[in-house]
């Protein structure tokens, strides 16, 4: 049985999670992680060595080097092919500044949850959608026949409504989803291209949940719903994921500094 993959801490996001070449049409897009952005960024950026940048990210420097290759093998072909460079998911968690080798600084900590009922408990309505089937968390989004929304009004469901997808694909579900105004959505695997067009419709990402629908919403909106964005599913649907696969966007991770992920590799 394969290892429990353990959470990356960082330090912050990237302030920035899009870049794209002037005067090409945005037709390939890459997707680089957050945890591998942060690789790049103490390496690079602050020339931590990989044994530092370990230390720092609380994992191993073998998993250092593999994260820090992949990543820039993605910024290069990106910059070589003109392709647009996509910064969202990954397995991580942000630093709070209490574990002992971290960066050494107070943190910014920014609960995910938490930034997403921040400011929608004064009268503010938002939409919360699921991948539905049977009262449950369907696991593939692509695949998914029906989403339940959610209408929540100072931080409480007030209606729910099942909307039949109708055989839409990847590519049209984010565009529905949009239709719906949905600002959140949770689901357990989705592919990378799902990701990017679910961040380019503003909807925020909660993936790698499983089990009841409803007891998903209760556990987001009480800031304590265990997820994992970067929960992918394989090209072919049947619930295997792709390498680097990982623990809970948009982004981000896992349930606090220095825990194992919930998924195995």
């Amino acid at each position: 049985m394969a290892r429990p993959i353990r959470c990356r801490r960082i330090c912050f996001e990237p302030q920035y999670d899009r870049f794209a070449p002037c005067g090409v049409e945005d037709k390939e897009q890459v997707l680089l992680t957050v945890d591998e952005f942060e690789a790049i960024r103490l390496i690079d950026y602050e020339k931590r060595t990989h044994e530092q940048c370990a230390r720092q990210m609380g994992i191993s420097r073998t998993t250092v080097t593999e994260m820090y290759e992949r990543a820039r093998t993605k910024i290069a072909d990106c910059i070589v092919n003109g392709k647009t460079l996509h910064i969202s998911g990954g397995n991580y968690v942000l630093c709070d500044g209490s574990a002992k080798k971290c960066c050494g600084r107070k943190c910014s900590k920014a609960e995910y949850a938490a930034e997403t009922v921040k400011g929608r408990k004064e009268g503010k309505i938002m939409k919360i959608a699921v991948t539905y089937e049977n009262e449950k968390v369907f696991p593939h989004f692509g695949h998914t026949a029906q989403f339940k929304v959610y209408d929540v009004e100072d931080g409480k469901v007030t209606g729910t409504q099942v909307v039949d997808t109708e055989g839409s694909g990847h590519g049209a579900l984010a565009g529905m989803l949009s239709a719906l105004k949905v600002d959140v959505l949770i689901c357990e695997g989705i592919g990378a291209g799902a990701q990017i067009a679910l961040a380019e419709a503003g909807i925020r990402l909660y993936g790698g949940v499983s089990g009841s629908a409803d007891e998903a919403v209760e556990a987001l909106l009480a800031g304590n719903l265990v997820f994992n964005p970067d929960f992918h599913c394989d090209h072919h649907g049947h619930g295997h994921h792709e390498e680097g696969h990982h623990c809970g966007e948009d982004k981000h991770g896992c349930p606090g500094n220095g825990d194992s992920c919930s998924s195995v590799s």
